[in-house]
């Protein structure tokens, strides 16, 4: 990780903007200058124009080290507020010459099996692209592979937006993937035996809307990236937008299957609990037939009644006995048959 070099920044600026800018890169047809600059070299080199554009990394600002980085690029104040503030939901706006676009992008953590949402505002214009991040996002591979291609990266701002948004898109992918594996995994658990995965469901269907809020208000915006004339993204870069435009229409694909899936899944999990209550219902409802059986006679028999034709017979108990469990192995017989007990 880069930061901008001790002193670079000028007296009317706090020093703490140096941890908050994680790199800060100027570049002349598709390579890399050497060297870090500082914020305001930064700004004088985003205005040279002849093919050169300065990349600035920014993580987490506050209201007042954003404000300088603002000011040095004339980025108006409304967008400003909304790359502080952060919940945005994804969108692109314009500004003048400068595009201002909101991403969310989002990983599947296993263990925990939820989605974890991050927050990318994204400045480009003629001479500049202003990334800030949120949450744990990280772009330094991005900036790695955009270096290693000169050829994309000369196409000038549109190139490094390009290369976000692919690799948001392509993070939204193994997020589907990894969360097909629990998904398929609560299914099976749904026809176990002895399993109630119903939380579990509940649970996987709210990450489920939270990477479809993510990823799905995406899409609008890459449409009007790819339909729209902008004058910072290159028309050579437009089948570049389309193809990651396509790779997202495959998420939120996957995504509302998902949601499809657990619904089935939930309803299917209802129906299994319901049924093996009745199951429940009916083993306790012959259990308690077969009971009353032998209560009924010592109900009757336990009368202190003087005058009971029955209790002076010599085999009386014997004979009732015998009656109690010739009922019961008759009611246990019929329960058994009918799939009861």
């Amino acid at each position: 990780m880069t930061y901008v070099t001790p002193g670079a920044v000028s007296a009317d600026r706090p020093a703490i903007l140096q941890p908050m800018i994680v790199d800060c890169a100027a570049y002349l047809d598709g390579v890399r200058r050497e060297g870090d600059l500082s914020l305001e070299r930064a700004g004088k080199a985003a205005g040279e124009g002849s093919g050169v554009f300065v990349w600035v990394g920014v993580v987490e600002p506050s209201q007042t080290e954003f404000e300088a980085v603002a000011a040095e690029f004339g980025l108006h104040e409304l967008a400003v507020e909304d790359a502080v503030r952060a919940h945005q939901r994804p969108k692109l706006e314009g500004y003048g010459g400068t595009l201002h676009m909101v991403v969310k992008p989002a990983r599947y953590v296993d263990p925990k099996e939820v989605i974890d949402v991050g927050e990318i505002s994204i400045f480009v214009s003629a001479g500049f692209v202003i990334s800030v991040r949120h949450g744990g996002s990280d772009l330094t591979p991005v900036r790695e592979r955009l270096e290693a291609r000169p050829d994309l990266l000369r196409e000038g701002p549109g190139a490094v937006l390009y290369a976000i948004l692919d690799h948001v898109v392509d993070r939204y992918l193994e997020a589907a993937q990894g969360f097909d594996q629990d998904v398929r995994e609560v299914e099976l658990q749904v026809f176990g035996e002895g399993q109630n995965p119903t939380e579990r469901i509940y649970k996987l269907e709210r990450e489920v809307l939270e990477f479809q809020a993510a990823a799905t208000p995406l899409g609008e915006a890459l449409e009007e990236l790819c339909s729209g004339d902008f004058p910072v993204i290159a028309q050579s870069l437009h089948e570049y937008f389309r193809d990651v435009e396509d790779h997202l229409r495959r998420v939120a694909t996957r995504i509302e299957s998902f949601r499809q899936l657990l619904d089935s899944a939930l309803e299917a999990n209802l129906t299994q609990v319901s049924m093996r209550q009745n199951e429940d219902m009916r083993k306790i409802s012959a259990w308690v037939a077969i009971a009353a059986v032998p209560t009924m006679f010592a109900g009757i028999y336990g009368m202190n009644f003087k005058h009971m034709p029955e209790l002076g017979w010599t085999f009386s108990y014997p004979l009732v006995l015998a009656v109690i469990l010739t009922i019961c192995l008759y009611l246990y017989w019929r329960f058994k048959r009918a799939g009861w007990l």
